[in-house]
Formats: C-alpha cells, structure tokens, sequence
C-alpha cells in the first residue's frame, strides 16, 4: 500500500508541475552566457529533432532588425524555420563580443552571420547573410533554399 501511495503521489505532483520548457533567446543580449543557451538549445534540438541555427549579431545592427522583420512578414518562411531550427540569438557588441564563445566557429565577414549546427551541437555551416539580400530587405527564393538545405527534413 505504501508504494502505491507514493507512486501516485509522483504521478499527482508529475500533472501538477509543468516540465521545464524550452525559452528561446530571441533578443541579443550582452548579459546572456551564450554556453549555457546553447546547453539549452542542445537540449532542446534533440527532444524536437531539430538542427539549430546560432543568429550572431546586436541590437546595433540595421540587418539584424531587417531579418526578424522579414520572418515576421513571411509566415512560410517563419514557420518553417520555426519547424525545423532552433533559433538562438548569439549578442556581438561593443558590451560584450562573446568572443570566447564565437572562437569556436569560423570567422564572421558581417552581421547577421548564422552558425547552422546539428541537434548535438555539432558545427555544420556558416552562413553570410549578406549573400540571401535583395535591396534594403532579404530574398524569399533564396532564404528558403537555405533553409531546405540545412533543416533535417524528415
């Protein structure tokens, strides 16, 4: 009897506290241990099956505003990043250039600059965004290509 008891008491206190949920870091932030969001990220990426995509870049950058404008103003786009990448916003600021964190990865020639990685973390791609422009915003054709390249199509 007294196992049953704490059996349902686990399950009872199991249904009442949420699980821990993932926060995505959607800000570039000086403050923030990009380690740590990547740890979390890592986690994240395997539960899901999704590859994540390190978003280098500060809250200085013009291009950086630009890109999130331009998932939020193409829902297809958006929502397949969305399904298939986890996003985390690495911040490069006069503040702090995470340059410890970044020595891990291959030169950035500009910002935004994306890191594709796999869902452990593993390096894969580095991405000038420069080269997904069209005028003042991002090409749709060529933003898409990318990220069909690189989601883990299932």
């Amino acid at each position: 009897m007294n196992k049953l008891l704490i059996v349902l008491s686990f399950c009872l206190l199991t249904a009442i506290i949420p699980a821990q949920q993932y926060e995505p870091v959607t800000k570039f932030d000086p403050t923030r241990n990009p380690e740590q969001d990547l740890k979390s990220a890592i986690e994240y990426a395997q539960k899901t099956n999704k590859r994540i995509i390190l978003d280098v870049g500060g809250e200085w950058c013009i291009w950086c505003h630009r890109i999130d404008a331009f998932f939020e103003s193409h829902k297809e786009i958006k929502e397949f990043l969305d399904k298939h990448f986890v996003v985390v916003k690495i911040n490069y600021s006069k503040e702090n250039k995470n340059e410890k964190f970044l020595s891990k990865f291959p030169q950035i020639p500009g910002f935004p600059h994306f890191f594709v990685l796999d869902k452990d973390g593993k390096f894969l791609h580095s991405q000038d965004t420069g080269v997904l422009e069209k005028d003042k915003d991002y090409d749709e054709l060529k933003f898409i290509e990318f990220l069909k390249k690189w989601a883990l199509l299932k």
